[in-house]
């Protein structure tokens, strides 16, 4: 067994109830209930803390998330961060951006998702940096795109994607 092998790590993930954060969330208007987030009034989704970013700036039709060190706790077999964590937060960024434009009670749902990897991200990387903007927000549906890039500027990822928008 190498020594590589004999040390333990792990990774101990808490959350709150996510029902109630999105309880809270729906009573406030997109922008309102990102800067919730960013401000701790709301609970951070599970996911987020499961993958380790976090929401840190938004404007309306604009977020930004971070995360301070993608780790080898998100490696996949061939030893670099797997594309799941590159394609969940840039999903999370570009849909939290086209919240950012609803009105309080609209909701939104993911209906496809495009994402091109440019740059294998591993812990050497450090932090990267999560930007989506709204290209069209309309009536039944909302088109945003994002760039993953990490602390040099260098494009690591980009997407884009279409939600329905979910009018009571």
């Amino acid at each position: 067994m190498s020594e590589a092998a004999e040390v333990v790590r792990e990774r101990i993930v808490r959350w709150e109830d996510p029902h109630a954060g999105a309880a809270a969330i729906r009573a406030l208007s997109g922008l309102d209930a990102m800067r919730a987030m960013i401000a701790g009034e709301v609970p951070t989704p599970p996911i987020a803390l499961l993958m380790g970013f976090r929401l840190a700036e938004a404007d309306e039709g604009r977020v930004v998330f971070v995360a301070e060190n993608p780790d080898e706790s998100l490696y996949n077999p061939i030893g670099i961060v797997h594309g799941g964590f590159a394609c969940t937060i840039l999903d999370s960024a570009m849909g939290c951006a086209v919240h950012s434009t609803l009105a309080a009670g609209v909701g939104y749902s993911t209906t496809d998702v495009q994402i091109r990897f440019i740059r294998a991200i591993t812990a050497a990387t450090g932090p990267v940096r999560c930007e989506a903007k709204v290209l069209h927000a309309g009536r039944s549906t909302a088109v945003a795109e994002g760039r993953l890039t990490d602390g040099t500027g260098r494009l690591l990822a980009a997407g884009t994607t279409a939600c329905a928008v979910l009018r009571p």
